[in-house]
């Protein structure tokens, strides 16, 4: 069966240019800088794990930047689910508690192998409220990249934490489950005098100590996941930027090191323009009535504390990764590192959203970026099952290349209203927001908004491996009518086919215009009427879909191909066989690429070719015999 589309050409209209803004190279780094925790937990799946549900957090610390240690207290309110009579936080072994107590009672507990297990005087009841306040003391280890990390710039002393996913438990006692998101918080450094402490939410106090020192209180009324609490201690200079959004302005802080405050002041700016399309694509920032905030840090790339990314430079995208984020991965938590892409790619596709709609000419750059290094391996799904390997959870090429196109090609599926509306949805859903997530809930959500049933593509892009490559074999007659056979290839053997709308863009005299196929099975014939002869035609020329490199044949040029031979079967796999060929002796016989290009060449006597060691995609046979050439194409499977 052929489909038959009427369509007219149209003229090609450019994006005008804008500043550079676009680095290739910028995708590993911040890859990279995001992945600190080193030590696997169990994944988070579902309600609060452990029998309570955390309601508040109050961190009591004292840091120096100049020496790696921490002391401090830190108190949990928390909520019983249920019959509870000891409590299990996550804590590293290298930190020494002294004492932990229940509204002034002293609690037994245990401290081994990064469990802190608390007895409670009196069991608590289902919907019952404790308390614990922790008081703790030590040199926090440093494996892995490092949670706690003590160092310098331009000579000065500075430190800094970075808990995901699993590092937290390295610097204070907390509850390391995505399920679980602590109301509020209150964060209480003091720091020697000339020092500045970045942290989430809004500074409330900064108060000299009257045993030296200067006290930062910083306080944050959203829920907030464990890894998003940080602090971070320099020799910070402060300044602010502000961004109108519709309802409200948000105030965006900025705490750099002096030596970078000129560079910095002419980059942080740059972030209004990001907050307010993200707040138009996907409502209000999520904390305008505290503020956003920018924290240096000796870092190659970012990481998004709530309400306050740690940044190591001020480029572009990585401003917007990380502003991205505060909608999805801080506002809206992955509920299982398995699903990571929520996160990551979410925060991936809208630093390219920042491109397509403020620097539109770095678009294509992205798209064609992110595409090109996801087929430069041909496996890889972006459902990460190995959830105890940070490498695994936060491989560049997978769950952040990969995921964020993903997002594209479900854009592209459902459509652009659907899409967003879909995204909306998902983000403010009540079960959700200000909670954590899981993709079968994005899906539920795109599915409502789009009509379509979207289990085939997730099982093919999310959870199968690899990409599709096209070959399209075209030839036009007197009349207009293009004849068209579009052949697919996987690269991996998890899919046998990724079934896609596939754009196609007619060229004709330097006019265009593009016709989307439906493309349901390899070999699936099309017929489009257009008004003038075509010179060339592109497969996907806007990038909307993952796929390797395209071949597309005129067979006019080819020359004709004989109606009489017959080629079985076809596809092929290891052997091809001929009928209808006429001879009175042994025949020449040749094959050909789809581009024209000679991959061997024998004689037939009647036996079947060998075929098995061709690369997968459309070839075309060629034999002479004593009435001449004949030639008839085929697949290779």
């Amino acid at each position: 069966m052929r489909t038959l589309v009427r369509m007219a050409l149209m003229g090609l209209v450019l994006p005008a240019a804008s500043q550079s803004l676009f680095d290739p190279a910028e995708l590993e780094s911040i890859a990279h800088s995001e992945a600190h925790g080193h030590v696997p937990v169990p994944k988070s799946n579902g309600a609060p794990a452990r029998g309570y549900d955390m309601i508040y957090h109050r961190l009591e610390l004292e840091l120096d930047p100049a020496v790696r240690y921490i002391a401090g207290t830190v108190e949990h309110h928390f909520r019983a689910m249920g019959p509870l009579s000891e409590v299990v936080l996550d804590l590293s072994s290298s930190l020494a508690v002294s004492a932990i107590a229940s509204q002034g009672t002293p609690l037994t507990f245990d401290h081994s192998g990064d469990l802190l297990t608390v007895q409670l005087a009196n069991s608590l009841q289902d919907g019952q409220v404790g308390t614990l306040r922790i008081t703790y003391a030590g040199e926090p280890s440093n494996s892995g990249f490092g949670s706690f990390v003590q160092t310098e710039h331009a000579g000065a002393p500075i430190l800094w934490t970075l808990s995901q996913p699993y590092g937290a438990r390295d610097w204070w006692p907390c509850k390391q489950d995505l399920n679980d998101k602590a109301d509020s918080l209150d964060v209480l450094v003091t720091a020697p005098v000339g020092q500045r402490v970045a942290g989430n939410g809004l500074l409330v106090n900064e108060a000299p100590q009257p045993n030296g020192g200067v006290l930062y209180h910083w306080q944050h009324r959203h829920p907030i996941s464990y890894y998003l609490i940080a602090v971070a201690v320099t020799n910070y200079v402060t300044y602010s930027d502000f961004a109108p959004l519709p309802n409200s302005t948000v105030e965006i802080l900025n705490y750099v090191f002096p030596e970078n405050l000129s560079s910095a002041q002419e980059d942080t700016p740059r972030v209004i323009s990001q907050m307010q399309l993200f707040s138009q694509l996907f409502g209000e920032y999520p904390f305008a009535n505290e503020k956003y905030g920018h924290a240096q840090f000796s870092w190659g790339g970012g990481m998004e504390h709530q309400t306050m990314s740690f940044m190591g430079n001020f480029s572009y995208e990585l401003m917007a990764h990380e502003l991205a984020h505060q909608w999805f991965g801080n506002a809206v938590t992955c509920g299982s590192w398995q699903d990571i892409w929520l996160n990551e790619g979410f925060a991936s596709y809208m630093s390219g959203l920042c491109y397509e709609f403020l620097a539109p000419e770095y678009w294509m750059p992205f798209k064609r970026g992110r595409r090109d290094f996801i087929i430069s391996q041909p496996d890889g799904s972006v459902l990460r099952t190995d959830t105890s390997s940070v490498s695994s959870l936060f491989n560049s090429r997978l769950t952040y290349a990969k995921s964020a196109m993903v997002l594209h090609m479900l854009r592209w599926v459902c459509g652009d209203s659907a899409f967003f509306a879909g995204v909306n949805n998902y983000f403010y859903d009540p079960a959700i927001f200000n909670g954590s997530a899981r993709t079968s809930q994005l899906v539920a959500h795109l599915e409502s908004a789009s009509g379509l049933d979207l289990t085939d593509f997730m099982q093919a892009w999310f959870e199968g491996e690899g990409f599709p490559t096209y070959t399209l074999s075209w030839s036009q007659d007197s009349d207009g009518l293009v004849e068209l056979t579009l052949d697919q290839s996987t690269s991996h053997s998890s899919v046998d086919f990724f079934a896609m709308p596939v754009p196609l863009r007619f060229w004709s005299a330097g006019q265009d215009t593009t016709v989307v196929l439906d493309h349901s099975f390899s070999g699936q014939g099309f017929l489009v009427e257009l008004s003038a002869p075509v010179d060339s035609i592109q497969v996907d020329p806007d990038i909307w879909i993952v796929s390797g490199p395209s071949i597309v044949t005129n067979m006019r040029e080819q020359g004709p191909l004989s109606d009489g031979l017959l080629l079985h079967p076809n596809p092929a796999r290891d052997l091809l066989y001929v009928e209808g060929l006429e001879r009175s002796g042994p025949a020449r016989w040749s094959i050909h690429d789809a581009v024209g290009r000679l991959l061997r060449e024998g004689t037939w006597a009647g036996a079947a070719i060998p075929v098995s060691d061709l690369t997968p995609g459309l070839h075309v046979l060629e034999l002479w015999d004593e009435r001449g050439s004949r030639r008839a194409r085929f697949m290779k499977e």
